[in-house]
Protein backbone atom coordinates (compact mmCIF):
# COMPACT_ATOMS: atom_id res chain seq x y z
CA UNK A 1 0.00 0.00 0.00
CA UNK A 2 2.84 2.37 0.90
CA UNK A 3 4.49 1.65 -2.47
CA UNK A 4 1.37 2.66 -4.38
CA UNK A 5 1.10 5.83 -2.33
CA UNK A 6 4.74 6.66 -3.14
CA UNK A 7 4.20 5.98 -6.81
CA UNK A 8 1.04 8.12 -6.82
CA UNK A 9 2.83 10.94 -5.03
CA UNK A 10 5.78 10.72 -7.43
CA UNK A 11 3.48 10.58 -10.45
CA UNK A 12 1.50 13.53 -9.15
CA UNK A 13 4.65 15.57 -8.59
CA UNK A 14 6.10 14.76 -12.01
CA UNK A 15 2.69 15.11 -13.62
CA UNK A 16 2.44 18.64 -12.33
CA UNK A 17 5.94 19.37 -13.60
CA UNK A 18 5.08 17.94 -17.02
CA UNK A 19 1.93 20.01 -17.16
CA UNK A 20 3.93 23.03 -16.08
CA UNK A 21 6.49 22.39 -18.79
CA UNK A 22 3.73 22.01 -21.40
CA UNK A 23 2.20 25.26 -20.16
CA UNK A 24 5.60 26.99 -20.42
CA UNK A 25 6.11 25.65 -23.94
CA UNK A 26 2.72 26.52 -25.43
CA UNK A 27 2.33 29.87 -23.70
CA UNK A 28 5.97 30.73 -24.43
CA UNK A 29 5.52 29.76 -28.07
CA UNK A 30 2.50 32.05 -28.30
CA UNK A 31 4.42 34.90 -26.68
CA UNK A 32 7.40 34.30 -28.99
CA UNK A 33 5.08 34.50 -32.00
CA UNK A 34 3.59 37.75 -30.68
CA UNK A 35 7.06 39.19 -30.01
CA UNK A 36 8.19 38.25 -33.50
CA UNK A 37 5.07 39.79 -35.04
CA UNK A 38 5.50 42.97 -32.96
CA UNK A 39 9.15 43.29 -34.00
CA UNK A 40 8.15 42.84 -37.66
CA UNK A 41 5.49 45.58 -37.39
CA UNK A 42 7.92 47.95 -35.69
CA UNK A 43 10.50 47.41 -38.44
CA UNK A 44 7.82 47.97 -41.10
CA UNK A 45 6.88 51.27 -39.44
CA UNK A 46 10.56 52.21 -39.39
CA UNK A 47 10.54 51.49 -43.18
CA UNK A 48 13.03 48.64 -42.90
CA UNK A 49 13.30 46.57 -46.08
CA UNK A 50 10.59 43.86 -45.97
CA UNK A 51 13.06 41.03 -46.64
CA UNK A 52 15.30 42.18 -43.81
CA UNK A 53 12.33 42.68 -41.46
CA UNK A 54 11.09 39.13 -42.07
CA UNK A 55 14.59 37.74 -41.58
CA UNK A 56 15.10 39.45 -38.21
CA UNK A 57 11.61 38.56 -36.99
CA UNK A 58 12.26 34.88 -37.82
CA UNK A 59 15.60 35.04 -35.99
CA UNK A 60 13.90 36.52 -32.93
CA UNK A 61 11.24 33.81 -33.00
CA UNK A 62 13.83 31.03 -33.33
CA UNK A 63 15.98 32.30 -30.46
CA UNK A 64 12.97 32.73 -28.15
CA UNK A 65 11.76 29.24 -29.04
CA UNK A 66 15.12 27.72 -28.06
CA UNK A 67 15.00 29.55 -24.70
CA UNK A 68 11.41 28.35 -24.12
CA UNK A 69 12.28 24.70 -24.86
CA UNK A 70 15.26 24.84 -22.48
CA UNK A 71 13.08 26.40 -19.78
CA UNK A 72 10.44 23.69 -20.23
CA UNK A 73 13.04 20.92 -19.99
CA UNK A 74 14.62 22.53 -16.93
CA UNK A 75 11.21 22.69 -15.21
CA UNK A 76 10.86 18.90 -15.23
CA UNK A 77 14.36 18.46 -13.83
CA UNK A 78 16.30 17.70 -16.99
CA UNK A 79 19.81 19.16 -16.93
CA UNK A 80 20.00 21.62 -19.79
CA UNK A 81 23.72 22.38 -19.60
CA UNK A 82 24.51 19.43 -21.84
CA UNK A 83 21.80 20.52 -24.30
CA UNK A 84 23.34 23.99 -24.49
CA UNK A 85 26.73 22.43 -25.18
CA UNK A 86 25.24 20.18 -27.87
CA UNK A 87 23.43 23.12 -29.46
CA UNK A 88 26.63 25.13 -29.43
CA UNK A 89 28.56 22.32 -31.11
CA UNK A 90 25.78 21.78 -33.62
CA UNK A 91 25.66 25.51 -34.33
CA UNK A 92 29.41 25.53 -34.93
CA UNK A 93 29.18 22.56 -37.27
CA UNK A 94 26.29 24.09 -39.18
CA UNK A 95 28.13 27.41 -39.36
CA UNK A 96 31.21 25.75 -40.87
CA UNK A 97 29.12 23.72 -43.31
CA UNK A 98 27.11 26.72 -44.47
CA UNK A 99 29.71 29.45 -44.12
CA UNK A 100 29.29 30.52 -47.76
CA UNK A 101 25.51 30.65 -47.34
CA UNK A 102 25.82 32.71 -44.15
CA UNK A 103 28.30 34.96 -45.94
CA UNK A 104 25.72 35.57 -48.65
CA UNK A 105 23.06 36.28 -46.02
CA UNK A 106 25.36 38.79 -44.30
CA UNK A 107 26.09 40.41 -47.65
CA UNK A 108 22.36 40.50 -48.41
CA UNK A 109 21.72 42.33 -45.14
CA UNK A 110 24.40 44.88 -46.04
CA UNK A 111 22.89 45.38 -49.51
CA UNK A 112 19.44 45.94 -48.00
CA UNK A 113 20.69 48.30 -45.28
CA UNK A 114 23.12 50.44 -47.30
CA UNK A 115 21.21 50.23 -50.63
CA UNK A 116 24.03 50.67 -53.17
CA UNK A 117 21.36 49.83 -55.75
CA UNK A 118 17.66 49.05 -55.91
CA UNK A 119 15.27 47.14 -58.14
CA UNK A 120 15.18 48.48 -61.74
CA UNK A 121 18.70 49.98 -61.47
CA UNK A 122 21.19 49.06 -64.20
CA UNK A 123 24.42 47.95 -62.51
CA UNK A 124 27.73 46.23 -63.07
CA UNK A 125 28.69 43.94 -60.19
CA UNK A 126 30.70 40.74 -59.81
CA UNK A 127 31.67 41.01 -63.47
CA UNK A 128 28.05 41.01 -64.65
CA UNK A 129 25.90 43.83 -66.04
CA UNK A 130 22.13 44.01 -66.05
CA UNK A 131 18.95 45.50 -64.64
CA UNK A 132 18.21 44.45 -61.05
CA UNK A 133 14.96 42.48 -60.82
CA UNK A 134 15.13 41.15 -57.25
CA UNK A 135 17.32 41.38 -54.15
CA UNK A 136 16.94 38.69 -51.49
CA UNK A 137 19.12 37.60 -48.58
CA UNK A 138 21.06 35.07 -50.65
CA UNK A 139 21.40 36.43 -54.16
CA UNK A 140 20.60 39.23 -56.58
CA UNK A 141 18.67 38.62 -59.82
CA UNK A 142 19.72 40.67 -62.85
CA UNK A 143 18.26 40.82 -66.37
CA UNK A 144 20.76 41.41 -69.16
CA UNK A 145 20.14 43.61 -72.18
CA UNK A 146 19.41 40.50 -74.28
CA UNK A 147 16.88 39.29 -71.67
CA UNK A 148 18.95 36.64 -69.90
CA UNK A 149 18.53 36.10 -66.16
CA UNK A 150 21.71 36.18 -64.07
CA UNK A 151 21.65 35.08 -60.41
CA UNK A 152 24.66 36.41 -58.54
CA UNK A 153 25.44 35.42 -54.89
CA UNK A 154 25.40 38.48 -52.66
CA UNK A 155 28.83 37.62 -51.26
CA UNK A 156 30.41 38.13 -54.69
CA UNK A 157 28.65 41.47 -55.13
CA UNK A 158 29.54 42.97 -51.75
CA UNK A 159 33.15 41.78 -52.07
CA UNK A 160 33.85 43.74 -55.26
CA UNK A 161 33.21 47.04 -56.98
CA UNK A 162 29.61 48.02 -57.72
CA UNK A 163 28.90 50.41 -60.58
CA UNK A 164 25.36 51.79 -60.50
CA UNK A 165 24.55 53.44 -63.84
CA UNK A 166 21.09 54.49 -62.64
CA UNK A 167 22.06 56.13 -59.36
CA UNK A 168 22.29 59.64 -60.81
CA UNK A 169 19.59 61.41 -62.88
CA UNK A 170 22.04 62.41 -65.62
CA UNK A 171 24.98 60.78 -67.39
CA UNK A 172 27.69 61.96 -69.75
CA UNK A 173 27.98 60.46 -73.22
CA UNK A 174 31.65 60.26 -74.28
CA UNK A 175 32.46 59.74 -77.96
CA UNK A 176 35.62 59.96 -80.04
CA UNK A 177 35.87 60.63 -83.78
CA UNK A 178 38.95 60.66 -86.00
CA UNK A 179 39.29 62.78 -89.14
CA UNK A 180 41.95 63.15 -91.79
CA UNK A 181 44.86 65.55 -91.35
CA UNK A 182 43.75 67.26 -94.56
CA UNK A 183 40.30 68.23 -93.21
CA UNK A 184 39.44 71.69 -91.88
CA UNK A 185 39.35 71.34 -88.09
CA UNK A 186 37.01 74.31 -87.71
CA UNK A 187 34.56 72.68 -90.13
CA UNK A 188 34.76 69.43 -88.18
CA UNK A 189 34.01 71.20 -84.88
CA UNK A 190 31.10 73.02 -86.48
CA UNK A 191 29.66 69.76 -87.85
CA UNK A 192 29.92 68.06 -84.45
CA UNK A 193 28.29 70.99 -82.64
CA UNK A 194 25.43 71.08 -85.16
CA UNK A 195 24.73 67.38 -84.56
CA UNK A 196 24.66 67.92 -80.77
CA UNK A 197 22.49 71.05 -80.95
CA UNK A 198 19.93 69.29 -83.17
CA UNK A 199 19.27 66.59 -80.55
CA UNK A 200 16.73 67.80 -77.95
CA UNK A 201 17.67 64.98 -75.59
CA UNK A 202 21.11 66.52 -75.03
CA UNK A 203 21.06 68.91 -72.08
CA UNK A 204 22.07 72.54 -72.49
CA UNK A 205 23.63 72.57 -69.02
CA UNK A 206 26.32 71.40 -68.63
CA UNK A 207 27.15 72.59 -72.13
CA UNK A 208 28.29 69.94 -74.66
CA UNK A 209 32.06 69.81 -75.12
CA UNK A 210 33.91 69.35 -78.44
CA UNK A 211 37.71 69.52 -78.71
CA UNK A 212 40.77 68.02 -80.38
CA UNK A 213 42.04 65.31 -78.05
CA UNK A 214 44.93 63.73 -79.95
CA UNK A 215 47.14 64.06 -83.01
CA UNK A 216 47.35 60.35 -83.74
CA UNK A 217 49.46 58.50 -86.33
CA UNK A 218 46.85 58.60 -89.07
CA UNK A 219 44.08 60.87 -87.77
CA UNK A 220 43.20 63.95 -85.77
CA UNK A 221 40.95 62.72 -82.96
CA UNK A 222 38.07 64.74 -81.55
CA UNK A 223 36.43 64.09 -78.19
CA UNK A 224 32.71 64.77 -77.82
CA UNK A 225 31.07 64.96 -74.39
CA UNK A 226 27.35 65.57 -73.89
CA UNK A 227 25.14 65.30 -70.81
CA UNK A 228 21.78 63.53 -71.03
CA UNK A 229 19.12 62.14 -68.73
CA UNK A 230 20.11 58.63 -67.69
CA UNK A 231 17.28 56.84 -69.58
CA UNK A 232 18.37 58.57 -72.82
CA UNK A 233 22.02 57.49 -72.61
CA UNK A 234 22.12 54.64 -75.11
CA UNK A 235 19.71 56.26 -77.53
CA UNK A 236 21.86 59.41 -77.72
CA UNK A 237 25.04 57.34 -77.91
CA UNK A 238 23.99 55.34 -80.97
CA UNK A 239 22.07 58.14 -82.70
CA UNK A 240 24.94 60.61 -82.33
CA UNK A 241 27.41 58.12 -83.81
CA UNK A 242 25.19 57.62 -86.85
CA UNK A 243 24.41 61.32 -87.31
CA UNK A 244 28.06 62.34 -87.10
CA UNK A 245 28.94 59.91 -89.89
CA UNK A 246 26.13 61.28 -92.06
CA UNK A 247 27.17 64.87 -91.30
CA UNK A 248 30.79 64.11 -92.19
CA UNK A 249 29.69 62.54 -95.48
CA UNK A 250 27.56 65.56 -96.29
CA UNK A 251 30.41 68.04 -95.62
CA UNK A 252 33.11 65.95 -97.28
CA UNK A 253 34.97 65.21 -94.04
CA UNK A 254 37.07 62.06 -94.21
CA UNK A 255 37.27 59.42 -91.50
CA UNK A 256 40.61 57.58 -91.96
CA UNK A 257 40.60 53.79 -92.02
CA UNK A 258 43.34 51.19 -92.52
CA UNK A 259 44.12 50.45 -96.14
CA UNK A 260 46.29 47.82 -97.78
CA UNK A 261 47.98 48.50 -101.14
CA UNK A 262 49.15 45.59 -103.30
CA UNK A 263 51.89 46.16 -105.86
CA UNK A 264 52.32 43.74 -108.76
CA UNK A 265 55.95 43.09 -109.63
Amino acid sequence: MMEWESIATLAGAYGLKVLGSLFIFFVGKKLASLASSLANKMMEKAKVEITLAKFFSNVIYGLLLVVIVLAALSNIGIETTSFVAVLGAAGLAVGLAFKDTFSNVGAGVLLVVFRPFKVDDFINAAGESGTVEEINLFSTFMRTADNKLIIVPNGRIIGGNIVNFSAKPTRRVDLKFGVSYGDDLRLVKQALREVLEADERILKEPEPFVAVSELADSSVNFVVRAWVNSPDYWGVYFDTTERVKLAFDEKGITIPFPQVQLHKE
